[in-house]
């Protein structure tokens, strides 16, 4: 099957109806205030970034991934040295009061990914002793970071969500009607 420049971008049409992903898009446009698109944004990548942390330093201390920790004359960098560097630099994007830079999109990103890499790290920094791979350092991390993006990604556009379920039942329910007519 070949696709359209326009459906590979993720915009067009299918038989008619608009792609389940444009209708998605408009619901944020028109659901959400730009304060709201700024939270989801920060909590989503809040959540993804925890996650692949989560991954890496996994994968790096079972040795199944090809890389190792980073270090800088020997010493290790923890990902929270990252994450204040991150919010450091956030910091004076607000403090210029760069009006556009404030509100955009990649500025709510990085600020979530900044603020994941430092809270995974909480306990060390809570302590200042590496218990990150000791029981008590990294149990509460995961169940309360873990627990606290999935709560803001929903709670920063709870609106927006019960739009998409709505969308997406009556798409679901569109397309297998339309299946129906044609089979029969």
């Amino acid at each position: 099957m070949r696709l359209t420049a326009a459906r590979r971008r993720g915009r067009g049409r299918h038989r008619g109806r608009p792609l389940l992903t444009d209708r998605w898009r408009e619901a944020a446009r028109t659901r959400l205030t730009p304060v709201q698109r700024s939270l989801l944004i920060t909590w989503a990548s809040f959540g993804v970034t925890f996650g692949t942390v989560r991954i890496i330093t996994h994968g790096i201390r079972g040795g199944w991934l090809p890389w190792g920790n980073v270090s800088v004359g020997g010493e290790h960098l923890h990902h929270y040295d990252f994450g204040i560097a991150l919010l450091a630099c956030l910091g004076l994007v607000a403090v210029r009061g760069d009006e556009q830079a404030v509100g955009h999109p990649a500025v709510a990103a990085a600020y979530g990914c900044g603020t994941a890499l430092i809270c995974d790290e909480f306990a060390l920094l809570l302590d200042l002793q590496d218990v990150y791979w000791a029981k008590e350092g990294r149990l509460s991390v995961d169940v309360s970071l873990g627990v606290l993006s999935a709560l803001g990604v929903y709670l920063t556009a709870k609106p927006f969500w019960h739009e998409i379920g709505r969308i997406t039942r009556h798409h679901v329910l569109a397309t297998a009607g339309h299946r129906a007519r044609t089979a029969a």
